[in-house]
């Protein structure tokens, strides 16, 4: 086995684990919360994920796929960040920013896996192939009403109730 073949396959093993976990944890709490021991797993392989694919550099050149790492190395930062202190303003920065991460993850994920299945005649030729395009609206599509039921949550957890 080469080099260039095991680190594809730690790349690949440690970055499908946040799929998982993410899923896991939107099922559990409605959102990744880097408080809690799921959070921090899917927080820590993102993160590995998102460095070992720099690795790819020297073999592939920078592609637009390391400037969505890079963002989602940020948006990771800033989730990370607004677990405590004033930033956090019940936890809507950090929502936004860590469901940002899993629709980069599962744009990454879609996109290698269709470019390898099935095998002999792939799905897409490339990253850039325009058969993508469909998959990647409906990842926008699930994303966008992901993101407004956990917004909505955050706002009715924080809405205070009427008494009478």
């Amino acid at each position: 086995m080469t080099t260039s073949t095991a680190l594809t396959l730690a790349h690949t093993a440690v970055s499908v684990l946040p799929v998982g976990l993410g899923l896991l944890a939107f099922a559990r709490k409605g959102r990744v919360d880097p408080r809690t021991q799921l959070g921090k797993w899917y927080l820590g392989t993102v993160l590995v994920g998102s460095v070992t694919a720099f690795a790819f550099v020297p073999r592939l050149g920078f592609t637009p796929g390391q400037v969505l790492t890079l963002v989602t190395l940020a948006l990771l930062a800033v989730g990370t960040v607004t677990v405590r202190g004033e930033w956090r303003r019940n936890g809507y920065v950090q929502t936004v920013a860590l469901s940002t991460t899993y629709l980069l993850l599962m744009v990454f994920a879609t996109t290698e896996v269709l470019k390898h299945v099935p095998v002999g005649h792939p799905f897409a030729a490339n990253a850039a192939d325009p058969a993508l395009l469909p998959v990647r609206l409906g990842l926008l599509a699930a994303y966008l009403v992901g993101l407004t039921y956990q917004l909505l949550r955050l706002r009715s957890a924080s809405t205070p109730t009427a008494r009478l």
